[in-house]
């Protein structure tokens, strides 16, 4: 799972799966519009929703928290 999440990430930012700051959205690193194809792209892949409260930066501050969220859902 997590290495299927790594390579939807990458689709469309490469540098997210090297980033060790400590918010990707706020650093550049990626936008809402990359946010909004990866959380498509995830819930495709997992069979997931992902309600639009979990949009949120927390969520999207690094590779771990994505993994985390997604985890998170899969065990709802």
């Amino acid at each position: 799972m997590q290495e299927r999440i790594l390579e939807i990430l990458s689709e469309y930012c490469e540098e997210a799966l090297t980033y060790n700051g400590d918010s990707m959205m706020e650093d550049g690193i990626i936008d809402s519009f990359t946010v909004i194809n990866v959380v498509s792209d995830l819930e495709d892949e997992f069979d997931i929703e992902i309600d639009a409260k979990y949009v949120i930066a927390e969520n999207f501050r690094n590779k771990e928290a994505i993994i985390a969220l997604v985890q998170k859902l899969l065990e709802e």
